[in-house]
């Protein structure tokens, strides 16, 4: 019998799991669709009892296929905030990462208690609406009766642990997004904030992703199908669990996710900070990063999609890669839902510039993936003007399946760009983390690059980048405006 590992990712979209032997190869993969809730605008939330449901639905079709698991691994969205009663019973639906943006006024008062500058050197980053301990206050102000209530603090990895080992922790880089609770030097939740903020709350105890959390219990067991006993890794962020399953966490690496969200993680020698990204543990013990995302990417091709009712993504793609370079004259702002870094701005909107009756499907859908180009660039140029090192690109998510967004990201940036033999994401990072939790396996024989995307049309850009940035900010009053308007 087969050796094998089982790695399950929750993600914004869908969860996927992957059942991988001891040498990477993937035996089978499976994919469970979901949705998130927006209740109001700028609230984004998920029933966090959806991801152990689908966790045992994706785990029971893995196994019984003649293999023998034995670890399993997990990574999720995040930073998110899902809190329970003592009883482990979920108080309200999660509340994601940095899509939502209901965290604004407890942003401002927070940085004003504390200082900007002085929360960014003790936590790595400014408060933003990526920032988990922004949210809990958030719902100390507005759910009082609620927060009375609140005794644990979960994330999608650490509550799929809790269901398959009964162990209440938490990995060292999700804790460290939870600003301004945890200490970036220290490694530790820092306890005089941590007491203001959340006094009631049992903060978990810390480990790193790839330390084993415990086994799974035989309660689990019977429920998912998985041997009782094997052992389950902490886990981490989805975006920290697709870098490692590319191995993009050498300094100097940076990892660039194309997914619902765009998210870049670069890893550096040492503990970095800038107001307009995230400065962050890494997922492994001893590595720093500096961090960057965008609220959306795929998402707007799946709004364009959808928009156009009648369409796929293969033939929009097909469509796209007709229109010429700058999209026959369009240029677009993918704020679709605010923007996370470099810009901060839960405000700021979408916008398609230049549109004229003459224009097509085809020329909407790649104005869309060079909107996202030149959202990178700003972050790598946001990224390196901080003091990161960006030595190497490796491209990871299902946005890398066919050439064309990838072409158009390196031209727009002028970068050369890895993609891995294995780009199905984290939940292959997570099985990863699994297999070395039981045996000597390495993501050089894992995972070996398959190809190097490389700027063909650099020039035709040029131009673009420039009226990008400054589309953004002469249209900016307009669009906090229109936010407003659309918040009543």
């Amino acid at each position: 019998m087969t050796a094998a590992v089982i790695g399950v990712d929750i993600g914004t979209s869908s969860s996927k799991g992957v059942l991988v032997d001891l040498t990477g190869r993937v035996v089978a993969s499976t994919t469970r669709e979901h949705s998130v809730e927006r209740p109001l605008p700028g609230h984004v939330e998920m029933d966090g009892r959806v991801w152990w449901d689908e966790l045992v639905s994706i785990v029971r079709e893995l196994t019984g296929r003649g293999e023998e698991v034995v670890a399993v691994g997990v990574s999720g969205m995040g930073p998110c905030v899902l809190l329970t009663d003592a009883d482990d019973s979920p108080l309200r639906p999660a509340i994601l990462y940095g899509v939502d943006t209901r965290s604004t006024r407890q942003i401002d008062a927070l940085t004003e208690r504390w200082g900007d500058e002085t929360i960014r050197a003790r936590c790595g980053s400014s408060l933003s609406t990526q920032a988990a301990g922004a949210k809990i206050a958030w719902v100390a102000d507005e759910e009082p009766e609620l927060f009375a209530r609140a005794r644990r603090l979960y994330m999608p990895a650490s509550w799929l642990v809790r269901g398959l080992t009964g162990a209440y922790v938490l990995d060292h880089h999700s804790a460290s997004q939870c600003t301004p609770l945890y200490d970036i030097t220290a490694e530790a939740w820092y306890a005089p904030w941590a007491d203001e903020l959340c006094p009631d709350l049992e903060l978990p105890p810390l480990r790193w992703s790839g330390e084993v959390a415990g086994t799974v219990t035989p309660r689990a067991a019977a429920e998912t199908g998985l041997p009782a006993g094997i052992p389950v890794i902490t886990g981490t962020i989805d975006a920290w669990a697709e870098a490692l399953s590319v191995g993009a966490h050498g300094v100097g690496d940076l990892m660039l996710m194309y997914g619902t969200t765009m998210f870049l993680v670069n890893t550096v020698e040492r503990a970095v900070t800038h107001p307009s990204l995230w400065g962050t543990v890494g997922a492994l013990p001893g590595t720093r990063c500096l961090a960057g995302g965008m609220a959306t990417s795929g998402a707007i091709t799946t709004w364009l999609r959808d928009l156009f009712g009648d369409a796929d993504y293969a033939g929009l793609t097909k469509l796209a890669a007709d229109s010429p370079a700058g999209a026959n004259g369009l240029l677009m702002l993918p704020y679709f839902a605010g923007e996370r870094t470099p810009v901060m701005d839960p405000q700021a909107r979408g916008v398609i510039a230049g549109l004229t009756l003459s224009h097509g499907r085809g020329d909407l859908y790649r104005a869309a993936l060079e909107a996202i180009g030149f959202g990178v660039r700003h972050n790598i140029e946001t990224i390196e003007a901080a003091g990161g090192d960006v030595r190497r690109i490796v491209a990871v998510g299902g946005g890398t399946q066919g050439a064309l967004w990838t072409q158009i990201v390196s031209d727009i940036t002028g970068r050369d760009q890895v993609v891995p033999s294995q780009t199905i994401g984290a939940s292959y990072g997570a099985a990863l983390l699994a297999a070395q939790a039981v045996a000597e396996v390495s993501i050089e024989d894992w995972n070996p690059v398959r190809e190097t995307r490389s700027p063909v049309q650099q020039a035709a850009y040029a131009d673009l980048y420039p009226r990008y940035l400054d589309l953004y900010t002469s249209t900016r009053d307009l669009a906090h405006a229109l936010a407003a308007r659309q918040e009543r």
